[in-house]
């Protein structure tokens, strides 16, 4: 029997994606434009040098942004004892749940609907439909906004009024802000699970419940009790197949959100740190012909929205100093992917997603080149690997 774990590092792109100009990202690259800013000494902050990713550029991270790319990688040289190559995107978006969907063998066959970068920015009947579940008289925020940037402009006025924080951004998401304790986290929940529908008959891929604590003097700090309430995949992802041929599908951090929990057996959430944890004890226990799908979003959130550089390479030498302990534990016929979603390029403008493509590098096949494939061709090769039925799109790229 053999087992998969596939793990998705949110917003590392790597540059590359023919249609960049198309979604306003010319020139975009995430690990690019890291690697570069590490060599020149600009990425310095509680860290130093060129970035030190040794085991992901052993299995062929560097040469998987040179072919995405046709970028200098300096640092990252190695030859590759793993099998390598670069995905690229075919649906129409450039967020968590598109990439991951795709990822999974069902590229979005719609457009999603985007709030427009005005104020007010929701439909009329959004706004009362968000007072109405929240039993307020009105919300704040309402436009376009970074959210650690709009708890710390509205907090204060949300504690006095009671008022939800409701805001978006260039992704297809409406967001909740509001306190754990003046407002409640269980009400909040609520809210957002009221709320979804409408916003996913308009094709609004996610409502998200963006929980914080503390105070106008101290701060107000957000939770790792984020929740999405995202639209399901239309189609049969990998981990319905999975589930449905009688093998565990076993869900880490954001996962079980981004696919309603669907065809999935059990789910652990938190911070990064203990989603490692969490990966890790899954090599040591999951049971045979099982699929372990992570997503580790600290890339994209505290470092790419934020345009953090320094902060960025520090979290990719942390994730690359944890796999020796994981491949350690791996057993005879497992197999370990390591790819992503989507772009967030912290030396890019704005503080969006970057339409990029993707690094794939793999533990366990041994040495090789993937090449050029497309994001659905990695939930085609999964279920080529643990011998069961094929998701509509995608071919696999197994040796």
């Amino acid at each position: 029997m053999t087992r998969a774990f596939l793990v998705v590092l949110d917003s590392v792109g790597c540059g590359g994606a023919p249609d960049a100009e198309a979604f306003g990202d010319p020139g975009a690259n995430t690990l690019g434009h890291i690697i570069e800013a590490c060599a020149a000494g600009e990425a310095e902050e509680g860290r130093s040098g060129p970035l030190k990713v040794p085991n992901l550029d052993s299995l062929g991270l560097g040469a998987a942004v040179r072919l995405a790319s046709d970028v200098a990688t300096p640092g990252l040289d190695a030859a590759p004892h793993g099998y390598w190559g670069a995905a690229t995107e075919t649906s129409p978006g450039k967020d968590t749940p598109t990439g991951h969907w795709e990822i999974a063998g069902v590229p979005v066959p719609w457009d999603w609907h985007y709030f427009p970068n005005t104020d007010p920015t929701f439909p009329l009947h959004i706004t009362e439909a968000l007072c109405r579940f929240a039993g307020t008289k009105g919300i704040l925020g309402n436009r376009h906004a970074s959210g650690t940037g709009i708890i710390e402009e509205e907090g204060q006025r949300h504690i006095e009024t009671g008022w939800p924080i409701c805001y978006t951004s260039v992704d297809s998401v409406l967001q909740i802000a509001a306190h754990e304790e003046h407002f409640g986290l269980d009400r909040l929940l609520q809210l957002c699970r009221d709320v979804a529908p409408l916003l996913h008959e308009m094709k609004v891929g996610r409502v998200i419940a963006r929980p914080f604590v503390g105070d106008c003097e101290a701060g107000f700090v957000r939770t790792t009790n984020r929740k999405d309430f995202a639209v399901e995949p239309p189609e049969a992802t990998i981990c319905d197949l999975v589930h449905r041929s009688g093998s565990k599908v076993y869900a880490i951090g954001k996962i079980g959100d981004i696919f309603s929990m669907r065809g999935i057996d059990e789910l652990r959430k938190g911070a990064d740190s203990e989603l490692m944890q969490h990966l890790a004890d899954f090599v040591d226990s999951a049971d045979e012909g099982s699929l372990t799908f992570a997503n580790f979003v600290e890339f994209d959130t505290q470092y790419g929205h934020r345009r953090d550089v320094s902060g960025y390479a520090r979290a990719l030498e942390w994730f690359d100093a944890q796999l020796p302990n994981l491949f350690a534990k791996m057993r005879d016929g497992d197999i370990m992917i390591f790819t992503a979603d989507h772009g967030n390029d912290p030396t890019y403008r704005g503080t969006d997603h970057t339409r990029e493509r993707v690094p794939v590098v793999i533990h366990g096949l041994g040495a090789g080149e993937v090449g050029h494939c497309g994001f659905a061709d990695i939930g085609a090769s999964i279920s080529t690997y643990l011998n069961v039925s094929r998701p509509g799109a995608g071919k696999s790229f197994l040796p």
